[in-house]
């Protein structure tokens, strides 16, 4: 088992997520539950992993609202005690998960810029101008000053916000992680698992590449075995 590596359940019942839970065992300890299970279940199965599994948990919502209901959501759902929780990185988004959080062991994300976007993507969103790696920097640093207890970016970036004044004291999670041989799918920034953690990466967030492997167990151990220590 390595910690560093969470495996996306990305399917629609808890059903599917608890048989590839099953069919990983103990290889692998840390998952994550977003927005795809939410209607069938999926906060059940987040303390169904937690309670029977004794795995980890990083619940991948994305909160986005005005500061009274994020603090209010973040609230409740850290009575869940997952270990991680998404929300954007607008400094008032940070702000109030960080007091909703309270003294909850729950570690607060901030979403940087999605690693499916490109500067494309961003111009049609009206984002500022600049190159995307200046952006999720600074994107990363007014989150760390907002309290967050580290960021979501991708792989490409995480060098550059390890440089930050906070960088090297949170944790940075990496999805557009993509192992040799497999498809980038909706991904446009990736870098391979090892390259991931050679950047400076705490955690990869692995999804297709294993969920939609013909042996998952082989695919997570030959992952595993490219990590550098």
């Amino acid at each position: 088992m390595d910690n560093r590596l969470i495996i996306a359940l990305d399917y629609v019942l808890p059903l599917e997520a608890r048989r590839m839970v099953e069919t990983l065992g103990t290889a692998v300890g840390f998952y994550k539950v977003g927005q795809i299970m939410l209607a069938n279940g999926g906060l059940a199965f987040c303390k169904e992993l937690k309670d029977k599994y004794d795995k980890r948990v990083f619940l991948d919502l994305k909160l986005f609202d005005i500061a009274s209901t994020v603090e209010n959501s973040v609230r409740a759902l850290c009575d869940l005690q997952i270990d991680l929780l998404t929300v954007h990185g607008d400094p008032y988004v940070v702000e109030a998960a960080v007091k909703g959080r309270k003294n909850s062991a729950t570690k607060i994300l901030a979403i940087t810029i999605l690693t499916s976007l490109d500067r494309k993507d961003l111009d049609m969103a009206l984002y500022r101008n600049g190159d995307l790696q200046t952006l999720v920097t600074r994107r990363a640093e007014l989150a760390f000053e907002a309290g967050a207890d580290g960021v979501v970016s991708s792989p490409q970036e995480v060098s550059l916000i390890r440089q930050l004044k906070h960088g090297k004291s949170r944790l940075i999670v990496t999805p557009g992680i993509r192992p040799s041989n497999t498809n980038k799918n909706d991904q446009k920034r990736t870098l391979s698992p090892k390259k991931a953690i050679q950047n400076g990466a705490d955690y990869l967030v692995i999804g297709r590449a294993i969920t939609q492997s013909p042996d998952p167990l082989s695919s997570v151990e030959g992952i595993i075995q490219t990590l550098p220590d």
